[in-house]
């Protein structure tokens, strides 16, 4: 039988600053110190049209980070982006906490099982209140909510039309400009 040593986030810290990770691309889910898909130019071209359109739309309500950690109590995982409170200098001296970050938002273009899967339950089990998948192949949005138990009880798909946040309903975003 083989057992795998889990690490804290602490550990992870620790081991990031010896450098010994340095060059390579990885993050922690679940104790795990998991090594990320190579981003493509399909990834990165999605990725920073929809961060750019989401700056545009909440700049002054919120930050928006793309492909930086967040902490949570046994993963340091990097969306793809973070929506977090303002101002920027709450994280002088640390990563996003739970508390922190609005929603959450994975672009898939090759990682659409585990963004649905593993990273679903990892981001309800943290406590965050709306995770959004972008599915780059169908061209569509998933959208889950209402946290219940570890898990989101409410999952939608959208194609086009308009979605309203949880946390700024009073911003309309335009599917197409996330799909």
């Amino acid at each position: 039988m083989i057992t795998i040593a889990k690490w804290s986030v602490e550990d992870y810290h620790k081991i990031i600053e010896t450098g010994i990770l340095s060059d390579r691309p990885v993050e922690l889910l679940e104790g795990t110190i998991i090594e990320m898909s190579p981003e493509g130019p399909l990834h990165r071209k999605k990725c920073d049209a929809v961060a750019d359109y989401l700056r545009e739309k909440l700049r002054g309500c919120a930050k928006v980070y793309e492909a930086h950690p967040i902490t949570l109590s046994t993963s340091e995982p990097e969306p793809d982006i973070a929506i977090v409170r303002l101002p920027v200098s709450l994280y002088d001296n640390h990563h996003p906490y739970p508390e922190d970050i609005y929603w959450l938002i994975e672009i898939s273009d090759k990682t659409l099982i585990k963004d649905l899967q593993q990273k679903r339950l990892i981001y309800a089990e943290a406590g965050i209140q709306e995770y959004w998948v972008i599915d780059v192949e169908k061209r569509e949005l998933k959208v889950f909510k209402n946290l219940l138990n570890g898990d989101y009880q409410q999952e939608e798909t959208y194609t086009n039309g308009i979605i309203l946040s949880l946390s700024f309903p009073e911003v309309q975003l335009l599917i197409n400009k996330l799909v």
